[in-house]
Parts: structure tokens; sequence; C-alpha cells
């Protein structure tokens, strides 16, 4: 059992290892620390936490969300149906609603090993490009699969083939800490099997991925450009073996290249862009920015399906979604006063961590909606791409993201994700069955910060979690 004895030794230990190398010495909480999207935070812990529209948003924009809700909760159908506002399903499709994927609007998960259902993950595919195709990589990031696309669909309507289906199994590897305690990774290996459409080109490259919660998504869009760009050292000339590094991707709003910063690989430079690619790929929706659906040349039921209309998802229903996922709400943090989380905070910031789950910024004053300006929030993510070594690696180029580089993820929320999902798997594709594991995965630019984890001992690994179950 921990004391406050103990914590207080724990706490002195972390304050003088870290004075050898300048890091920040916390002795208490900071001021607004708890309040991780400022005013827009949420005091609700339970499994309803990640649904909350923001603390800030007044009534009378409260029913926009509602409705916005509404879209991205209940079901899509098949064309042609009486219900129109919400017809234009497929013809090929991962799920029929957003909610499907973004589980009370949290984070997703692999499937069960062996299993053919992969709902709440989906597999993108490209193949390798080479200089003849930069006009496609520019607008695209990736050259598509030629037969399946640039995502694989393992479902579809009647009359029309299912693309495959995704089968993950699991082998083992073990990470020894300093006093002894070994760790059991599982590495995961894909499986496509009962392909539709004939062999998958023998260059394909796979990406596994989970659904990412939606919480305070509006937030990281205010964040200025400038303040992102700020922390990139795309050369390390600091030489902290840090070089986190910008994607820059196609527009399709204003057409040209800006800054990424939405999906694993930062492939998506707006909120709008992402929902809409995510109507397009995910549930075979087409709208104003995608016009298409995601059916290619030799999937002849495909394209010959009915549709549910020109765009399928009017502007009216992409706006009220838009609104929804901008104002999801970030929960305050718990216990930021606690002995042993402040302890793990100095033991974060001891390892490095910190170097690329950026703590804070400070919103636009010219943010998309009003509530979302001028926030102080506590992300805990630079939004900027990492090689994180071979080990997590999927080898799939994206835009500029090289096939070892993956977006810092935010770590806002992780500490609910259990209550709200009911489960504790991290990481793009979901292997890591907690955080620890989820750590010692780290490697390329984070094999420092992962190597100095691996020297904690029992009692330093606890008030590490502590921290990171407190965001």
């Amino acid at each position: 059992m921990f004391t406050p004895h103990r914590f207080a030794l724990l706490l002195a230990l972390s304050l003088a290892l870290m004075g050898c190398d300048q890091a920040p010495q916390f002795t208490q909480a900071e001021p607004g620390e708890a309040l991780s999207a400022g005013t827009a935070t949420v005091n609700q812990f339970d499994q309803n936490a990640f649904s909350l529209p923001s603390a800030n948003l007044p009534p009378s924009r409260r029913l926009d969300f509602s409705v916005g809700n509404s879209f991205f909760r209940n079901p899509w159908v098949t064309a042609p149906a009486t219900t129109t506002a919400r017809d234009g399903l497929g013809p090929l499709f991962n799920t029929n609603g957003c909610q499907n994927c973004h589980i009370k609007d949290g984070r997703g998960h692999p499937p069960a090993a062996d299993a053919l259902s992969s709902v709440s993950m989906l597999v993108r595919l490209s193949i390798p490009a080479g200089p003849e195709h930069a006009a496609i990589i520019e607008r695209l990031g990736v050259l598509a699969e030629p037969t399946y696309g640039g995502q694989l669909q393992d479902m579809a309507n009647p009359g029309v083939a299912p693309e495959g289906k995704v089968r993950v199994s699991y082998s083992s590897e073990r990470v020894t800490f300093a006093d002894g305690l070994e760790v059991e990774l599982r590495k995961p290996t894909l499986e496509i099997t009962q392909l539709g459409y004939g062999a998958l080109h023998p260059e394909t490259q796979f990406s596994v991925r989970i659904a990412p919660p939606m919480i305070g998504l509006g937030l990281l869009e205010a964040i200025p450009e400038a303040a992102i760009l700020a922390n990139a050292d795309p050369d390390d000339l600091n030489g902290d073996g840090i070089s986190g590094r910008a994607n820059q991707v196609w527009d399709h709003a204003q057409q040209r290249t800006t800054l990424g910063r939405f999906g694993w690989k930062a492939g998506q430079p707006t909120l709008n862009q992402q929902n809409t690619d995510a109507f397009a790929n995910d549930m075979g929706l087409t709208s104003t920015l995608i016009a298409h659906d995601n059916c290619t040349t030799v999937q002849t039921d495909c394209l010959q399906a009915p549709h549910g209309g020109e765009p399928e998802v009017s502007d009216n229903i992409l706006a009220t979604v838009l609104f929804y996922t901008r104002n999801l709400a970030v929960p305050a943090r718990r216990d930021v006063d606690a002995p042993e989380v402040i302890a793990g905070k100095n033991l974060f910031h001891q390892a490095g961590c910190q170097s690329c789950h950026t703590p804070q910024f400070t919103t636009a004053a010219d943010a998309a909606e009003a509530e979302l300006a001028n926030q102080v929030i506590r992300p805990y993510s630079d939004l900027l791409l990492h090689d994180m070594g071979e080990g997590l690696a999927d080898n799939r180029p994206e835009f500029l993201a090289t096939g070892r580089e993956w977006r810092t993820a935010p770590l806002w929320g992780i500490g609910l994700t259990e209550t709200v999902n009911g489960h504790t798997q991290f990481l793009h594709d979901g292997r890591a069955r907690n955080l620890l594991e989820a750590i010692l995965w780290h490697g390329g630019e984070a094999e420092a910060a992962k190597q100095t984890v691996l020297t904690f001992n029992a009692d330093e690994r606890s008030a590490l979690l502590a921290f990171l179950n407190s965001l």
C-alpha cells in the first residue's frame, strides 16, 4: 500500500534525478491544470464522459449540437429509401454509422484474435509511388491499390461483393525492466481473406488503424499553425534526438497544400475534410468535397449501384456534423494534486515524454467557433510526425509522412478509456493492452524515453501510470 511518506520519498527522488537535466520540478499542480480544455472543460467521468458538448456552449447552440449528434449516432441506409436524409450507404463500406467506430465518441479496438469482424478498425491500402505519380501524391497522399482502392471495405450492399475480410493474429515478445519485471508485448499480423475482386497488387502496403477518440478536435483545429510549427525540428538542430516534422497535405476546399493535423499520420488538414473522408471511405457516402463513390474500374456492380442523391450527405448535414465534432468536450483531469500523480508528472518529464507530448497550447482568437477561441488547453500532443521506430512502422507513406512516422497522439482523456469504452487497447492498431505496453512499444525518436522508463522501479512505474490515468 502506498503511503504519503512513500510518495514523499518518491517525489524527492524524482526531483533529485531531474535536477541533473534541468527538467521542470513540480511540487504541486499548476494553476488551472485540471481544466484540460480551458472553459470548455466538462466535469463528468462516467461512460458518457466523451459525449458532452463543451461546457461553455450556450443553450441556444446546444440544439445544433444535438442535431449533429443524431447524424453521427444513427445509422445510414441503402438507397433508394423513404428515409431520404439518411440514404446512400455504400455500395462498399465498413460501417453504417460514425458511432459504430467511435464508440461513445471514444476509442475503437481491434477485433479479437482470428475474428472476421473488424468494426471500429480499418485497413488502408496503397502501392509504392514513383516520380511519375507526383501529382497524385500531392493531392491524395498515396497511390491507391488499383483493384481495391485506398481502403479495404469489408461490407457491401445487396448485389455488391464485399472487398474482403480482415483477420488479426498476434505473436509475443518480452521486454524486461531494470528491476527484473518482464512485460509481454503482442505484435499483430494482418491477414486479408475472401477477396471479392481478385488478388491484391503484389506490392500492396497495409496500414491497420483503429478509430481515435473524438474529444477536443475543435480545439486542436484552433491551435495556430505557427504554434505547431514552432515545435518542429526536422533536422534536430537542437541535438535532443527529437525531430518532429509537419505533414503537408492537400486541402480539398482551398485547393492547396497546407498543414496536416488530424489522423494517425496527420493526413487531414481540417476537421471538415476528416469528416467527409470518413463519410466517403467508411460509409460510402458522397459529399460536395468527395463527390464519387469509392469504386474502382473493376468493381462494376459498385459503379452501377443506385445512389442516395448528389451529394448523399448534404452541405447542411455536413455542417451539423462538423459543429458536433468541433464541440465534443474534454473531461477535466482527476487527482491533479495527488502526491503520486505529481511524482508521475515529474517522471514523465524526466523521461522526456513532453518533447513530443507537448502539454499546453493556447487556441487562436479567430477560432471557427467563439467557444473554442483563446483557450489554454492541455492536449499533450505537438500534432507533429515522429519516427517511432521499426517496431511500430507500417511502412506506408502518406503525403510527407514516412512508413515509420506517426503523429503524436493527444493524451487528454486517456485515463477514462476503460470507463467509456470498456477496454484499454492503445496505439494506432490497438496492439497495446494497457498504457505500460504502449510506452514499451515506443522506439525511434522515443527510444531514449523508453529506456529511461525501463529503469523505473515499481513505485515509479505506478506513479507514471497514475499521472497518465489522471489525464
